[in-house]
């Protein structure tokens, strides 16, 4: 019989029962790779992380991300979640995890007392922008209207700091109403090659100096998301490619609709090998345990 400790957290939220939920296995040694995804499976999370020593000893782990049903190259709430609970429990104010989209820096913040208060990631590649969809094509994905979707500034599009997500403006009142219809999005993924690997859509609307957002994706089992930082990051790159700015940075509210507000910090750059990103916010321990198998 192994057990194997493991503690939740809720990522990008100052309290709990807020922001993303997630698993981390801090010494997931001895783990197989169909007992990681059986884990995660059985926590029902959006992402569960299993911690590995690292293959360049230079670097603080090796991280592995598992939605549900499948392993996820990078993800933004478990690499925030991760850092966090591990600079709480070991120390360090600069984590590096080697992931199979790259290397994801972490940086940490602490406040007087020594007590981590956020962790940021940088994401592990620039921006890169693929395909552009019309509004007529991936609307239905979310319930809405082709004319609720916001083309001003851009046409729906693939972007990606190491995870693919569809970024699509709409207005506001659309973002409140907007649902998943599962049918449309197999009916779509299954239609536009793009979108067979990761029929994942960011939706995101402005909100004065803010920006508000959810995440639809039931391809990968998440219905919703209530924060998702892989996606976050890329929007930021995205504006800050569409401003002709050198940096940038936006706050983004994400969850509110079910009722587990997050806040998500993000930041973007340009530097020689392209548009970089960044995203943070605070965590909070929930649960603490053992698996055992």
């Amino acid at each position: 019989m192994r057990r194997y400790r493991f503690v939740t957290l809720d990522v990008f939220t100052d309290r709990r029962f807020g922001g993303n939920p997630l698993a981390v296995f801090p010494d997931a040694r001895g783990l197989s790779d169909s007992e990681m995804q059986a884990l995660a499976a059985e926590f029902n999370l959006s992402e569960t992380t299993f911690v590995l020593p690292p293959d360049d000893p230079a670097n603080t782990a090796r991280v592995r991300i598992f939605t549900t049903t499948v392993e996820m190259p990078f993800a933004g709430h478990p690499n925030v979640g991760t850092g966090f609970l591990l600079a709480s429990d070991s120390g360090g104010d600069m984590l590096r995890f080697e992931e199979i989209a790259g290397l994801v820096e972490v940086r940490i913040a602490r406040d007087a007392a020594g007590a981590v208060t956020e962790a940021v990631i940088a994401a592990p590649r620039p921006l890169s922008l693929g395909e552009e969809f019309t509004p007529v094509q991936l609307a239905g994905c979310a319930g809405l209207e082709p004319w609720e979707v916001v083309t001003e500034n851009h046409r729906p599009v693939q972007a990606s700091v190491g995870n693919p997500f569809v970024l699509m403006e709409v207005t506001p009142a659309a973002l409140t109403r907007a649902a998943p219809d599962t049918a449309e999005f197999r009916r779509v993924a299954q239609s536009i090659p793009a979108l067979v690997q990761r029929a994942a859509i960011y939706l995101y609307a402005r909100d004065g100096e803010r920006l508000r957002a959810r995440m639809f994706s039931p391809a990968l089992g998440v219905g919703e998301d209530p924060a998702t930082g892989s996606a976050a990051a890329p929007l930021a790159a995205l504006l800050l490619h569409l401003s002709g700015a050198i940096d940038g940075a936006w706050d983004v509210v994400q969850g509110v609709e079910m009722g587990r507000p997050s806040l998500l910090r993000t930041t973007a750059a340009r530097g020689p090998d392209g548009i970089r990103a960044t995203v943070g916010g605070g965590c909070v321990r929930v649960l603490e345990g053992e698996a055992i198998l």
